[in-house]
């Protein structure tokens, strides 16, 4: 897809052209090694200009490709998400966090996908001391005592290999849908995240319903995790999710013993 001059940002790998949004000029250094900054102007204009999930993935795979990555805990969004991607550019990158918790289904359908589409997927594994000095002083199943273990957990199972991982790109791409927690209700496709950086945060089905996202994986034959059919519209770690019960909240099922409806891991809230 072409995109008039303003829409192009500086080459990630190269950073020596000028950026132009809106009729203003962002130029980058030459030659420099750090990552490219988006302004709040840049971000809003991109969010005015490009409004549906194809455009913004082609967008993306023009301008920030190879530094750009789909993060996956293959669930429905990512089957939808994946799809899409690798049928703009087989060559997008993906990458999933291995917590040691995760359900045998998501193991399988990890490799499912990765023979399916003959690409690779980058696996990040928590440090082993972290969750070693967390296990042996708090136990195995910490996150069932309070919601400050529950959070450590998740911090050094999930949100620490994860921000190594943001350091090293210049935007990641998500599943996020704003009907899923009242936390993602005003979320746009296009974010600074200024968690990592400042860089490009894209959420390309951030206007899907959940209707839609089953439709598209029925009607384009997706294999998915096979956890949805058994009542898990929202995956996570094996021990912090469970089936919903007819009328809950698809998000009901994490962390289910924790009181009150706005519950995230941490890779999703700004600081």
């Amino acid at each position: 897809m072409i995109f008039p001059s303003y829409f192009l940002l500086s080459n990630p790998l190269v950073y020596n052209l000028g950026l132009n949004f809106a009729g203003n000029q962002y130029k980058t250094n030459i030659a420099t090694d750090f990552m490219p900054k988006f302004t709040q102007e840049q971000v809003d204009d991109l969010n005015l200009k490009i409004k549906t999930t194809q455009e913004v993935l082609e967008w993306t795979s023009e301008n920030l490709h190879p530094k750009v990555a789909k993060a996956s805990s293959f669930g429905a969004e990512d089957a939808v998400v994946m799809d899409i991607m690798l049928k703009i550019n087989p060559k997008f990158r993906f990458f999933t966090l291995d917590t040691g918790r995760l359900p045998q289904e998501t193991y399988d359908i990890i490799d499912i996908v990765r023979k399916k589409y003959n690409i690779s997927i980058e696996v990040l594994f928590p440090n082993s001391k972290e969750v070693e000095d967390m296990v042996n002083q708090k136990g195995m199943n910490l996150f069932y005592d309070s919601v400050e273990n529950r959070k450590l957990c998740c911090e050094i199972r999930k949100v620490h290999p994860m921000n190594q991982m943001l350091s090293t790109l210049d935007g990641w791409i998500t599943g996020l849908r704003r009907d899923q927690t009242k936390n993602r209700e005003n979320v746009k496709i296009f974010q600074l995240d200024h968690a990592h950086g400042g860089i490009l945060k894209i959420n390309p089905i951030i206007d899907w319903t959940w209707d839609q996202i089953q439709e598209y994986i029925k009607k384009n034959n997706l294999p998915y995790n096979s956890l949805l059919d058994k009542g898990y519209p929202s995956i996570g770690c094996e021990p912090c999710t469970r089936a919903i019960k007819p009328g809950e909240d698809i998000r009901a099922g994490r962390w289910w013993w924790e009181q009150g409806g706005n519950k995230e891991c941490g890779l999703h809230i700004e600081p």
